[in-house]
């Protein structure tokens, strides 16, 4: 019975022992399913978070015949399934890899890849061909099958939203090179586009070996010796240092339809709607929400791509603007709103928005995030989700998490606000990358809370 779980329970198809290192990595995967109050938790690695719609069909499937129907999405861009039975056995991991979404058994859960979501939809270059190959190496070597669950491999397309998330192996479009980043450094080593995936793969490699005193899961984690070691040697089979500090802030793709220079036109008096993007309320999606992007995407490019901030965005293309919005205004690449879009965008959208989904930066969920929380969260204090649409309301200059407890689970990177429930009451912080300001606490008071929440946002 599920009670006698443990928090992190191999399914019977998982693939031989635990690794030496495998021990502490409570990390669930479609493979090792972890415990919750409201029943099993898989967690399915979509890399890059590029789903197609047949794929997408295949976790609803999985979502409603095995778990509470509902799909959530996660601050890597991937889906975790919630209330599986368990005595569900191996029948989620059969239909996922039947699907494609499960490769490999041994690297399940070493697949964390996110990439920039806008990636050659809004003039920024494609890291399609990065994401594949990348996928395709981990999945081929035997030493990255140790890999954490928590280790992250991140493509940036050069807009640096993804670079600030705080990956351990990052790949950054530069024309027509890459720059490579290791952990936090500063320092990036510049190398031909073609050599990044292989150059990220290496690095993953050389991280293992100087984890194996240590025992870290991730880059920062080593103790400074050894990652100053570890960056140094990683050089020496990379190509010239370059400086370039990770950006403080994650920027998400707004809500709305996503725009870049019409290649047919000159640049500067025309854009064309190349995708659409939305925002998912606390990333929890029901099954006719996901079921409408899923048909969204197949009417148009057959394919979804999930967010690090729980958010989709369907590529395209869904044509130029209507004739009557053309705009004579340089065209800002990558700009959403609602005015200048095509026919197409706007039909998607408003059925979108009917939904329940984000299309708009006017939403008041925009920028509104919360770890699962009570009840389907032991060690949470507190029903935080409800707390936190019970405390929308004029959208915030910042985003705002709320976490039942210190844990703080799928948080946010960058600057934000950081809401923490504690035996004590409610507490607010502003986070800036490390540094946090004075805190507030407030106790046992809905009203003074969501007001504190709405200032410390504005």
């Amino acid at each position: 019975m599920l009670a006698a779980m443990p928090d992190s329970a191999p399914s019977p198809l998982s693939a031989g022992g635990t690794s030496p290192r495998d021990g502490g990595d409570a990390c669930p995967g479609t493979l090792r399913l972890h415990r919750a109050d409201d029943g099993a938790l898989a967690r399915v690695r979509i890399p890059g978070g590029v789903l197609s719609a047949d794929r997408a069909d295949a976790l609803l499937a999985v979502a409603g015949r095995f778990g509470d129907g509902e799909l959530h999405l996660t601050s890597r861009g991937n889906v975790q399934l919630r209330g599986l039975d368990a005595e569900c056995g191996g029948g989620p991991a059969e239909l996922l890899g039947a699907a494609g979404l499960l490769p490999s058994a041994a690297h399940e859960r070493a697949r964390n890849i996110v990439a920039s979501p806008l990636a050659g939809l809004d003039g920024s270059p494609p890291v399609s061909g990065w994401l594949s190959e990348l996928d395709s190496l981990v999945c081929g070597s035997a030493a990255a099958a140790a890999l954490s669950g928590r280790f992250l491999f991140a493509l940036d397309s050069g807009r640096g939203d993804v670079d600030a998330l705080g990956a351990d192996v990052t790949l950054i479009a530069e024309g027509g090179d890459c720059l490579l980043r290791v952990g936090p450094a500063d320092e990036v080593f510049r190398l031909p586009s073609a050599d990044g995936p292989r150059a990220a793969l290496l690095a993953a490699e050389l991280f293992l070996r100087a984890a194996r005193d240590s025992g870290a899961w991730r880059v920062k984690d080593l103790p400074d010796d050894v990652r100053t070691a570890l960056v140094r040697t990683v050089g020496a089979t990379a190509g010239p240092v370059v400086h370039r500090p990770r950006p403080r802030t994650a920027k998400a793709p707004a809500p709305g339809p996503v725009t870049a220079p019409n290649s047919s036109t000159p640049a500067t008096t025309t854009t064309t709607a190349t995708a659409i993007s939305v925002g998912v309320p606390l990333g929890r999606l029901a099954p006719a929400q996901w079921r409408l992007l899923t048909e969204t995407a197949r009417r148009y490019g057959n394919e979804l791509r999930l967010t690090p901030w729980r958010g989709i965005v369907i590529p395209g293309p869904f044509g130029p603007p209507e004739p009557s919005t053309q705009s004579t205004q340089p065209a800002q690449s990558g700009q959403s709103g609602r005015s200048g879009q095509s026919g197409r965008a706007a039909e998607a959208l408003d059925a979108l928005a009917a939904a329940g989904l984000i299309t708009g930066p006017d939403s008041p969920w925009t920028g509104v995030g919360a770890c699962i929380g009570h009840p389907g969260c032991a060690k949470s204090l507190s029903d935080v989700r409800a707390e936190a649409g019970a405390a929308v309301g004029p959208v915030g200059r910042l985003p705002v998490y709320w976490s039942g407890c210190e844990r703080r689970c799928g948080h946010p990177h960058g600057e934000w606000i950081d809401v923490v429930v504690t035996p004590e009451g409610h507490r607010i912080s502003h986070v800036r990358g490390e540094h946090r300001d004075p805190r507030t606490v407030v106790r046992n008071d809905p009203a003074a809370l969501a007001s504190a929440v709405s200032e410390a946002r504005a």
